[in-house]
C-alpha cells in the first residue's frame, strides 16, 4: 500500500519516467489491504477492483514493478538493495515498507490444511475458496481482523466460534459497554464466544476438523482463521546500519539514521509529535498518509509527519470509525445509546480529547473528532455529556 500511494504521489509531483522501481514479494500489484477482511473476502470486491493504481498506470509512467521479488539487505553506504535472487539494484534514495507478517499458532497440529492466517490478496482468495463449503468455523483472535471475519464468514452461513484470550471482546480497544455491544450485537448473528482461553491443538486427518482449546474444552471446526497479531519484517536490515527496535526506528520525518532511507507503513516505527510518544501502526490510512509524505520527501518536501491515527471497520451491517490514542485517558465519555447501533465514545486526558469512536452519528461529532485532536482543543466531560454537541 505505501508503494502504491508513494508512486501515485510521486507522479502527482512530477516523476520522470524510468525514475521509480517497486521491489514487491507480494505477487499482485499494489491493492488496498482493508477489503481482504471485508468485500473481497466476502467476494463483493474484484482484484482489479482493489488496486491502488489501475494496471497501465505504472506502464504509462515507465514505474518498474518488480513482483515475486524478495530483498535480503541493504547496504546503505553503497546505496545496493541486494535481492534473494542474487542481483543488487542501486538506488539514490529508498522507502522501506516491508511491512509485518502474521503470527503464526504454534500448537501441534498448526500444519494441518484449513489453518489460514490473512495478510495478503492469496490469503483472503484461499479463505473465501474455502468458506464455500465449510460448515463450521472457528476464529482465534477478537480484534478487528478476527471480528471482521467472523462477521463475513457468519454471513455466509457458517456456523463461527470465536476464541478470544481476554474475558471480552478487544479488550485492547474496547470499553467495557463497547464490548458488551458488540457481544451481543455477534450472539444474535449466531456467533458463539469462548472466552480467556487458547488454542492448544488442532486435530484432523490431514485436514483441520476439530480444535482442543485449554481447559479440555473442543471445538468441532473444518475452517480455522487466526488473526492473533502481526511482527514487522526487518530481518534484511541486518548489518545495513539502520536502527531497528519493534520496526524500523525513524524520526519525525519518516528518516532512518542512514540518509536517503525512509521507512513508512506498518515497519515504521516513528516520533509521533501530536502525542509526544514514539508509535507504530497497523492500519489503512498510516500506510496511506505515510506513503504520500515519503513520496514529498523524495520530492524534497521536509516536514514533520503529523498524522491523527485512525482506521475504520465494516461488521455485519455496522460501520464504525475510530481517531487518535486512548491509552492515556483519565475520563471517558459515550455519547448516544451503547445498547442501540448509534453512540460514541469519547477519550478525554485532562479535557484534552485524545480519541474518539463513532458509530452512526451526526456528521457533526464524525467531523469534530480528528480536529479536536490534531488541535489539542480543550473540551470537558460535562459539556459532551449534554444533548447538544458542544462544537
Amino acid at each position: 500500500m505505501v508503494a502504491g500511494y508513494a508512486a501515485k504521489q510521486l507522479v502527482e509531483n512530477g516523476l520522470k519516467p524510468g525514475e521509480l522501481t517497486i521491489v514487491s514479494a507480494d505477487t499482485s500489484l499494489p491493492y488496498e489491504r482493508p477489503p481482504l477482511s471485508k468485500g473481497f473476502l466476502a467476494g463483493k470486491d474484484t482484484e482489479a477492483g482493489i488496486r491502488i493504481n489501475p494496471e497501465d498506470f505504472y506502464r504509462e509512467h515507465e514505474i518498474e514493478v518488480r513482483l515475486h521479488c524478495e530483498a535480503d539487505g541493504i547496504d546503505a553506504g553503497r546505496k545496493l538493495l541486494r535481492l534473494r535472487s542474487g542481483e543488487d539494484l542501486g538506488f539514490e534514495r529508498l522507502i522501506i515498507a516491508t511491512g509485518a507478517r502474521v503470527k503464526t499458532l504454534d500448537v501441534p497440529g498448526s500444519d494441518l490444511a484449513g489453518i489460514y492466517y490473512l495478510r495478503s490478496m492469496e490469503d483472503a482468495g484461499r479463505i473465501r475458496a474455502h468458506a464455500a463449503s465449510a460448515k463450521r468455523a472457528l476464529v482465534a483472535g477478537s480484534g478487528f481482523i478476527g471480528m471482521e471475519v467472523a462477521s463475513v464468514l457468519a454471513q455466509k452461513g457458517i456456523a463461527i466460534t470465536m476464541v478470544l484470550r481476554e474475558d471480552r471482546i478487544w479488550k485492547k480497544f474496547f470499553t467495557p459497554a463497547m464490548s458488551r455491544f458488540f457481544e451481543s450485537y455477534y450472539a444474535a448473528r449466531g456467533v458463539q464466544f469462548i472466552k480467556q482461553a487458547t488454542v492448544a491443538e488442532l486435530r484432523g486427518d490431514g485436514a483441520v476438523s476439530s480444535a482442543a482449546l485449554d481447559g479440555d474444552r473442543t471445538v468441532a471446526c473444518d475452517l480455522v482463521v487466526a488473526g492473533i497479531g502481526v511482527r514487522p519484517v526487518t530481518e534484511l536490515l541486518a548489518d545495513s546500519g539502520i536502527e531497528v527496535a519493534d520496526g524500523v526506528m525513524v524520526n519525525e520525518y519518516l528518516e532512518t539514521n542512514q540518509r536517503d532511507i525512509w521507512a513508512a507503513g506498518d515497519v515504521a516505527n516513528y516520533q509521533d509529535t501530536l502525542f509526544g510518544k514514539r508509535r507504530r501502526v497497523e492500519h489503512w490510512d498510516n500506510a496511506v498518509s505515510q506513503g504520500q509524505h515519503c513520496a514529498r520527501a523524495l520530492a524534497g518536501e521536509r516536514t514533520p509527519f503529523l498524522h491523527v491515527p485512525y482506521f475504520f471497520s465494516d461488521v455485519f451491517d455496522l460501520s464504525y470509525e475510530v481517531w487518535g490514542d486512548p491509552s492515556g485517558a483519565s475520563e471517558i465519555v459515550e455519547r448516544g445509546d451503547l445498547g442501540s447501533t448509534s453512540f460514541s465514545v469519547w477519550w478525554l486526558q485532562r479535557e484534552r480529547l485524545v480519541a474518539a469512536f463513532t458509530m452512526n452519528r451526526p456528521d457533526e461529532e464524525r467531523e469534530a473528532a480528528p480536529r479536536w485532536i490534531e488541535f489539542k482543543q480543550h473540551v470537558s466531560a460535562e459539556s459532551l455529556r449534554r444533548s447538544d454537541f458542544p462544537g
